[in-house]
């Protein structure tokens, strides 16, 4: 059994497809039936023992500040978040990495999924029935994850948080340190890194009911799980969209994110009754398409 030494909270990203939330404040602080997102994790971590907090910000980050005094977490700001994926973030807290939870901001966790010691490193998986473009695993009879697709049918998918046995991590750091500067690194998911380097990297899965874990992508799918959303988005952009359309937040549906050119968050499309229309962030400027 490892003894959990701490845990990394990653919530750096600008999380786009969540507009036009995201616009307005990080995704990890929204709150979710009546709690902040990011405050539930960390509650969570706390009543397991583990009081070693790390939050990787970047995006808003000020915004995360009062975590400090609330929680005694330790901030640990990310300058690379917009230029490189989230192996940055773990590259921001490298020299702490040691038997360590690795969490992401945005998950919902019905059930305290935290434990003070860990048998083995892991990754947490849902099942997916049917079709699925998450990435799915397949494993050996030990529980050793031997290859990971991107999209599968009927297979347990990756979801939620991960452990990282000390050893883990040193190999981790390691591998992240040799190709951290090769230019095709930047775009890479952690996981993609973990991917290319499997057979350096013992990890197992561990299953966890689609009940416990949850995330969500969209607005729509918030909605979803927190049905308070549908009325009141609580989102100032989406109340004056609303006002002008003269129609109420439970009318748009459908809301997707867009980019620009340069791949940043320009504006969202939605659905208002029969009617399509697109709201460019950058214009302040609403027109049916």
């Amino acid at each position: 059994m490892f003894k959990v030494d701490n845990a990394v909270i990653m919530a750096a990203g600008t999380s786009s497809r969540f507009a036009p939330l995201s616009y307005e404040l990080p995704k990890a602080l929204i709150e979710v039936k009546g709690e902040v997102l990011i405050e539930r994790q960390i509650k969570q971590l706390k009543s397991a023992g583990i009081d070693e907090i790390y939050i990787v910000t970047g995006y808003k980050s000020e915004m995360f500040d009062y975590l400090e005094g609330k929680y005694g977490v330790i901030l640990v700001h990310n300058p690379y978040y917009l230029v490189r994926n989230n192996n940055s973030s773990i590259y921001a807290v490298k020299d702490i990495l040691k038997n360590t939870y690795i969490c992401s901001a945005d998950n919902y966790f019905s059930e305290n999924p935290f434990e003070s010691e860990v048998e083995d490193s892991y990754y947490s998986a849902v099942y997916a029935n049917g079709p699925t473009k998450e990435w799915c695993m397949q494993y050996d009879n030990s529980g050793r994850i031997t290859n990971v697709t991107i999209g599968g049918e009927n297979a347990w998918y990756m979801l939620g948080h991960t452990f990282w046995s000390e050893v883990f991590s040193k190999e981790f750091v390691r591998i992240l340190e040799e190709i951290y500067l090769l230019e095709e690194t930047a775009d890479k998911l952690w996981e993609s890194i973990y991917m290319e380097h499997i057979d350096r990297l013992d990890m197992k899965i561990r299953k966890y009911s689609s009940e416990v874990i949850f995330e969500f992508d969209t607005l729509d799918e918030l909605r979803e799980f927190d049905s308070t959303y549908i009325c009141s988005t609580r989102s100032e952009i989406l109340k004056g969209v609303a006002k002008k359309l003269g129609c109420e937040q439970k009318d748009i549906t459908l809301v997707q994110a867009y980019k620009d050119s340069t791949n940043e968050a320009a504006g969202f499309r939605f659905l208002c009754g029969t009617k399509r229309y697109e709201y460019s962030y950058k214009e302040k400027t609403l027109k049916e398409i």
